[in-house]
């Protein structure tokens, strides 16, 4: 007679296995020394807005900042998300927070939204490299690709770039301020300082 073999030691040693392959995932926390601002031009002067709250939902592996400079795929999943609201332009001033805001249809679209789909790391130097994602600005989502650099700081990841984009693609009419003699130049450049801390 024949007696059947269990079969469940065999799914456990499956499972055992594929953990051992599968690297752990770990949160990561942006530093609150984080920065991301946008710089544009107008018709009587350049003009600068920051943002002054980030919230950012980064998984990746528990020694992420380490791996990314060693050239491996170490970050898994990020979202970057900040408030319309939070923009501060010309260092508080308020008829430029307001008719950016209003540009941006802060109270319909309250916020604006980066999602990572993927990222390349040079092969020639792995302290650069490409981030794609979807960013969402007053309501409208386009496909964008972003160079940036990364290094290390203090055992943290540090990456930095900068995203020239028209704010009429995404919908956006650039706000005139004193009776339409002062334009704001259609085109923004998006800077970002991120420290991502495991």
């Amino acid at each position: 007679m024949r007696v059947p073999t269990p079969r469940w030691p065999l799914a456990i040693a499956a499972l055992v296995l594929v953990a051992a392959a599968t690297p752990m995932l770990d949160s990561l926390r942006l530093k609150p020394e984080s920065r991301l601002w946008f710089d544009g031009t107008s018709t009587v002067r350049d003009w600068s807005c920051k943002a002054t709250q980030m919230q950012a939902t980064i998984d990746g592996e528990a020694a992420a900042p380490a791996a990314v400079l060693d050239g491996r795929k170490a970050v898994r999943t990020v979202e970057m998300v900040f408030p319309v609201a939070s923009l501060d332009c010309q260092d508080g001033n308020r008829t430029m927070n307001n008719h950016m805001r209003n540009a941006l249809n802060a109270t319909q679209h309250q916020t604006i939204r980066f999602q990572l789909t993927d990222y390349t790391l040079a092969r020639a130097a792995n302290t650069t490299g490409a981030l794609q994602g979807q960013l969402t600005i007053n309501g409208q989502t386009r496909a964008i690709t972003v160079p940036v650099q990364f290094a290390n700081a203090a055992g943290a990841l540090r990456v930095t770039g900068r995203y020239p984009l028209a704010m009429t693609q995404w919908g956006v009419q650039p706000p005139r301020l004193m009776m339409g003699t002062l334009k704001v130049g259609d085109t923004i450049t998006v800077n970002f300082d991120l420290l991502l801390q495991p």
